[in-house]
C-alpha cells in the first residue's frame, strides 16, 4: 500500500490527535472548553512574540491602561531586553519576558495574557537564576519584579531572604538530578 503524503503536517499535532487522547472522554461542552483554553494559549504565545518585537524595535503602543500596552511601554521606558534566557544548568533555566540590570537594580517584567491568577514565584525564580548565572548576591542588589495581568501591574520588591532559598534549591536539586543522570536512572 502507498500511504498518502502529508509532509506539511510532519512534526505537528492536531488538537484532536492520538497523542492527546483524553478528548475521546469529553462531551461537547468539555471539548469546547478545552479548545478555548488551547486557543487562549496560542493567543498568549502570539502576543508575547508581538510584545517582544515591539520592545526590540522600540515601538510604543498607545498609552492606555491595557495589559499589553503597559507592559510594552514600560519595557521600552526601562530599556529592557525581551525574551532573555536565564541559565543555571541544562536542568534549570527559564526565559524572562523582559529584563534589565542597571545601577544595581534588577528589573524583571512578566506578561500574563490569561485569566488564571499569576504568581510572583515565577519571577523570583528568574531573579534567582539571574543571581546564579551572573554571580550576584541578592543582598547586594535591588530588585523590582512586575506582573502585568488583567490591566493591572503587580509590583514586588523581594529581599535576599526571598531569593536565597530559591537559589539554594536550584543548586541542590540540580545536583540531585545530575547524580541521577550519572547513575543512569534518568536516561
Amino acid at each position: 500500500m502507498n500511504f498518502n503524503i502529508h509532509s506539511s503536517l510532519e512534526g505537528q499535532h492536531a488538537f484532536l490527535g492520538a497523542s492527546k487522547y483524553h478528548w475521546i472522554n469529553y462531551d461537547e461542552l468539555k471539548v469546547r472548553e478545552a479548545y478555548d483554553k488551547y486557543m487562549a494559549a496560542q493567543r498568549g504565545t502570539a502576543l508575547h512574540d508581538f510584545a517582544a518585537q515591539c520592545i526590540r524595535f522600540q515601538q510604543q503602543l498607545p498609552k492606555k491602561k491595557l495589559t499589553l500596552n503597559m507592559y510594552v511601554n514600560d519595557a521600552i521606558k526601562y530599556g529592557m531586553t525581551p525574551e532573555q534566557v536565564l541559565y543555571y544548568s541544562e536542568n534549570c533555566f527559564g526565559t524572562a519576558d523582559a529584563i534589565c540590570f542597571r545601577n544595581g537594580l534588577l528589573r524583571i517584567h512578566d506578561l500574563k495574557t490569561g485569566l488564571t491568577p499569576a504568581h510572583m514565584e515565577q519571577l523570583e525564580i528568574y531573579a534567582a537564576l539571574f543571581c546564579l548565572e551572573y554571580n550576584y548576591k541578592p543582598s547586594e542588589i535591588d530588585m523590582e519584579l512586575r506582573l502585568y495581568q488583567s490591566d493591572e501591574i503587580l509590583i514586588h520588591n523581594p529581599e535576599s531572604v526571598d531569593i536565597l532559598p530559591i537559589m539554594d534549591k536550584i543548586i541542590t536539586f540540580d545536583r540531585i538530578i545530575a547524580e541521577a543522570k550519572a547513575e543512569g536512572t534518568w536516561q
